[in-house]
């Protein structure tokens, strides 16, 4: 018989920590962020938060996914093309936007924090990797891509760009640039344009 230890997660003690998280990370940047902070502000113990969440990168992290997740839906446009020039373009706009300016932040600490990397390659970029590959894998099914396509490729040829001009070059980040971007990579991997 498979037993659960421990009590299971409160969903409003739970939400108000998520809450507190980001908005201390809103508030304050991820290096002012503290466990303690989070606990106080949520109304919580610390043991509380470690019982749930093994550092303060795992919490931070889930409650910035929890509330910057909902802004970029997976779109369903009808056409590959469609679908990933509408993700990237919403992608490009929410690391634009105050919240999703934290994303660069949160990689700029993971540099010197092994924990926080983990957390958010884990918990923020491999998920919305996974999505790109998902809606380029239906395009490749319904002969909208090359059957040969390798969609982890593709993902990176689409999506690296992006985070190259965010966070080395500097240069504009806008919908222009995006959905050219998108153009020029279906140009070589899809079989016809819509």
């Amino acid at each position: 018989m498979n037993m659960k230890r421990g009590r299971p997660r409160n969903v409003q003690t739970q939400q108000a920590i998520l809450t507190a998280a980001y908005d201390l990370l809103l508030d304050t940047g991820f290096a002012a962020v503290t466990v303690e902070k989070i606990a106080e502000r949520a109304g919580v113990s610390k043991a509380t938060i470690y019982k749930w969440w093994p550092n303060k990168a795992a919490v931070v992290m889930d409650g910035y996914l929890s509330a910057a997740s909902s802004r970029l839906p997976l779109p369903d446009t009808g056409s590959v093309f469609g679908d990933i020039e509408e993700h990237a373009v919403s992608l490009a706009r929410f690391l634009l936007s105050r919240e999703g300016k934290i994303i660069t932040e949160i990689i700029g600490e993971g540099q010197k924090d092994p924990g926080l990397k983990e957390a958010y390659q884990t918990r923020y970029f491999h998920p919305r990797r996974q999505e790109a590959r998902q809606l380029l894998e239906r395009g490749r099914q319904c002969g909208e891509l090359r059957e040969d396509v390798d969609s982890g490729l593709c993902t990176d040829l689409i999506y690296g760009p992006i985070f190259y001009r965010l966070l080395l070059t500097g240069e504009p980040l806008d919908d222009v640039y995006v959905r050219q971007l998108v153009a020029a990579a279906f140009a070589g991997i899809g079989e016809r344009l819509p």
